[in-house]
């Protein structure tokens, strides 16, 4: 029991994971809204692990733009496009207009294969696998949708298409690409051997949904990609530690709800124009996460924390005096997605970012 005078503190330790360099350029920027081009990697706002490296932070230390109020958000991995109100009144008008579907969206994105050269309308509905680790899969089940495909340029191996999608649900662009057979060149979720030899095309996977969870955590841990998804091995060793807590407050929380969560989260534009709008971040708990991680995850955690033993002492971040781990630093093309939001348009407004490098017809990986 606290008396008066007695002092609590309580110290997290806490790792952000890697982001890109790359600065946010803002389009536009005056009385009503603010509009910036968010490079790929950068959440929109603070969520699961990251709290400094979020557009909403960095805009209010870089640019001292404060109280901003969220329109609509993107896929930490989707780069473009992204409008903040800096009043109350104007983020309600626009919201009308997202509610009355009076908002053109315009993307682009970098496909594997030829895409075909007429247009593709994909009205597949998409159910959510978890809300809390950020994945969806194409189910009768699921909610109604429509993209518009239409291939702009295929240089031998992939294909830039233009995406114009007419409901806003989580993933949307991504789940159809993946359904059609051509999904995002380098998508860490939907474009992954977990989803089966055919990578998820016409719906087949052939898995229960913890299986591909599972099998997706697997298949990031074995690339040493997991930090790109927003954990790392010290969050699995550390359920690993506290899988004894149980729920106690005073366990270390750890991402043990996201193992693939990208945002994480919710889609290339989560305003549902149905009202659904789908929470950016899941909370970190997750009851199925837990016993997929204690099937997947622990008993190599604890071998190898074993293993490293006295070696751990030495190998100390040199930037942390907390830490005895050392972290693998991402290359830049791993913190690039090849979906881009070209275009956001309203009754009375339309802004446009610059067409990616990625998506010209004469580039080559």
């Amino acid at each position: 029991v606290l008396q008066n005078n007695d002092f609590l503190r309580n110290t997290v330790h806490r790792h952000e994971p890697p982001v890109t360099a790359q600065p946010i350029q803002i389009l536009v920027e005056d009385d009503e809204v603010v509009v910036v081009d968010k490079p790929s990697s950068l959440p929109v706002h603070p969520c699961g692990r990251f709290r400094h490296n979020t557009v909403i932070f960095i805009l209010g230390k870089e640019h001292d733009l404060k109280e901003l109020h969220t329109i609509h958000r993107l896929d930490r991995m989707t780069s473009g496009v992204l409008m903040f109100a800096k009043t109350t009144e104007v983020s309600k008008r626009i919201d009308e207009q997202v509610r009355e579907r009076q908002l053109e969206k315009e993307y682009v994105c970098r496909v594997v294969g030829e895409f075909p050269e007429h247009e593709v309308v994909c009205e597949e509905p998409i159910l959510v696998v978890s809300y809390k680790v950020g994945v969806c899969r194409v189910d009768p089940k699921g909610k109604f949708c429509k993209t518009i495909f239409q291939r702009l340029s295929y240089n031998g191996k992939t294909s830039v298409v233009k995406c114009l999608p007419r409901t806003g649900r989580t993933h949307q662009i991504r789940v159809h690409l993946q359904y059609l057979g051509h999904p995002i060149v380098n998508d860490p979720i939907y474009n992954m051997e977990a989803w089966g030899p055919d990578r998820g095309k016409g719906g087949k996977i052939d898995k229960t949904d913890e299986e591909l969870l599972k099998a997706l955590v697997e298949e990031h841990r074995s690339k040493q990609s997991l930090d790109v998804l927003g954990i790392s091995e010290e969050d699995l060793n550390s359920n690993a530690e506290n899988k004894d807590c149980g729920n106690s407050s005073d366990c270390a929380k750890s991402v043990q709800a996201d193992p693939i969560n990208e945002s994480s989260g919710p889609a290339e534009d989560t305003k549902d124009p149905e009202g659904n709008d789908v929470a950016t971040c899941p909370p970190n708990s997750d009851s199925n996460l837990e016993t997929l991680q204690k099937n997947t995850e622990l008993g190599s955690c604890e071998n190898r924390d074993g293993e490293m033993g006295e070696k751990s002492s030495e190998e100390k971040d040199p930037l942390c005096v907390e830490c005895k781990m050392t972290r693998r630093d991402p290359s830049p093309k791993e913190l690039v997605m090849y979906l881009h939001a070209l275009r956001y348009k309203g009754a009375e407004f339309e802004y446009c970012s610059k067409m990616p490098e990625w998506a010209m017809e004469d580039w080559e990986e």
